[in-house]
């Protein structure tokens, strides 16, 4: 993932009217939620175009310079929509989250499309599986059966980020950030590429009752652990390069790293029937998320917030925080009295600060400042739609297994056709070096003779 800045509303907007002073959305009951869910989707909507003539479907406007976003927040919107459908029940986007999901599985139906490989990370392609993996848990419709099937997508992702070319013994393990050898990035491993990772076998163990996943799921939270990337505080690092054998820690955080890796170890927690280890993992990094990301109770971007530093992709993590901590409180319950509360609190913080032009429902970014801040964008207003529809977590069932009424159909070998990008330069010889010298002198001897033979008949 990479960013920009947000856009920022004109001053001279801002002066039209006082649409900005009213508060016109509310959360105090059942039918308030609904009704402010609904304005918030389509208001989330209102960024997206790819379902319109001439634009692609799927994504979101960019990438930079083309536009603000980078394609994996297209998959990140997917997943806040499928929420949206799952807690409300509004059909009304279903087709077109469908129609997105689809159009960028790419030829080999693993979330790698060819024209999203100059910056193609091992997390771009997750945010896409982990959508679909949401889609398979809640029973989202299924696609027709021509089509790749939600769980299928979920395995692909996960197959090829398993397969041995994206793991090597470089910082003893782990999944680099970039998939190609050749991008920026591919010497960097990180946090968010293997808690993606992490955490989509967590989720596959516990709905197909498969260990093989709950294997990686374990490995991959060891070797974070081991490297450096997760302190004993539970305090979640950026990443580091392999050229330091990742001692060279960027010690940025993110909230979003915490929210992925705390929503796999509940579905480990689930799948391991409460085991010890777990539960014990989830407490330590719930203390540790409400101590760093929520203000009082209310989320906060800690890298970037106070200066209003951040990049567009930070502008959209608090809508994972809210949304994946409390699908949590579903998988592993004995969390729902310390999270609940806080999530409630944090959503209300939300709410009152989306009082910005045209419509006096538009939302910020800073919620602990009370007041709308002028940072609009797609990534604002999904923080916003994920905190308010997940307040109705209680109306809902816990995601489902494929034993417990999941209906969407699997392929254990999913993704064994794709590219794996692993068609990195040799090391040059003193062979090629010869063979090197011959052919340009060969080129050289070439070029005389036609220019001679140039001036001759000149």
């Amino acid at each position: 993932m990479a960013s920009r800045l947000s856009r920022i509303i004109p001053v001279a907007l801002l002066v039209t009217g006082d649409l900005t002073s009213a508060q016109n959305l509310k959360i105090d009951s059942d039918d308030d939620i609904y009704s402010t869910a609904r304005t918030l989707a389509d208001n989330a909507m209102s960024y997206y175009h790819g379902n319109e003539s001439g634009q692609t479907p799927g994504i979101l406007p960019g990438p930079p310079p083309a536009g603000d976003y980078y394609w994996w927040e297209g998959g990140a919107l997917w997943g806040t929509m499928i929420d949206y459908w799952h807690y409300t029940g509004d059909t009304t986007y279903n087709d077109v989250v469908t129609q997105a999901l689809l159009f960028q599985v790419g030829p080999n139906n693993d979330y790698m499309p060819p024209n999203v490989t100059a910056s193609l990370g091992n997390d771009d392609q997750a945010f896409w599986g982990m959508s679909a993996m949401l889609a398979a848990e809640v029973n989202f419709p299924d696609p027709p059966s021509d089509q790749p099937q939600w769980l299928a997508l979920a395995q692909a992702v996960f197959n090829t980020q398993a397969d041995p070319s994206r793991h090597d013994t470089t910082c003893g393990g782990g999944l680099r950030w970039q998939i190609p050898f050749a991008n920026n990035g591919y010497d960097y491993k990180n946090s968010i590429a293997n808690g993606c990772f992490f955490n989509l076998g967590a989720r596959l163990a516990r709905y197909l009752d498969n260990q093989t996943y709950a294997d990686w799921a374990d490995k991959t939270w060891d070797w974070v652990e081991s490297v450096g990337f997760m302190d004993k505080d539970y305090r979640i690092y950026d990443g580091a390069h392999i050229e330091k054998n990742c001692t060279d820690i960027n010690r940025a955080q993110f909230s979003y790293n915490n929210a992925v890796y705390l929503l796999g170890a509940a579905y480990m927690y689930n799948y391991t029937n409460g085991d010890s280890k777990w539960e014990a993992r989830i407490n330590g990094l719930i203390d540790a998320t409400i101590r760093d990301f929520f203000k009082n109770d209310v989320a906060f971007e800690v890298a970037c917030e106070d200066h209003m530093t951040c990049t567009t992709d930070m502008l959209s993590f608090k809508g994972y925080v809210h949304r994946w901590l409390t699908t949590m409180t579903q998988i592993a319950p004995f969390t729902a009295a310390k999270v609940l509360p806080v999530l409630q609190k944090s959503a209300q913080a939300a709410v009152n600060q989306c009082t910005g032009p045209p419509s006096g429902t538009t939302c910020g970014f800073q919620w602990s400042s009370g007041t709308f801040d002028n940072s609009v964008g797609a990534g604002q207003t999904m923080n916003v739609l994920g905190a308010v529809s997940s307040l109705l977590v209680g109306k809902v069932k816990a995601p489902v297994t494929n034993a417990t009424g999941g209906t969407s159909a699997g392929d254990p070998n999913a993704g064994s056709g794709s590219d794996s990008f692993t068609n990195t330069p040799l090391p040059i010889t003193t062979g090629d070096r010869a063979g090197a010298g011959i052919l340009t002198a060969l080129v050289l001897g070439t070029a005389l003779c036609t220019f001679g033979w140039m001036s001759i008949g000149a």
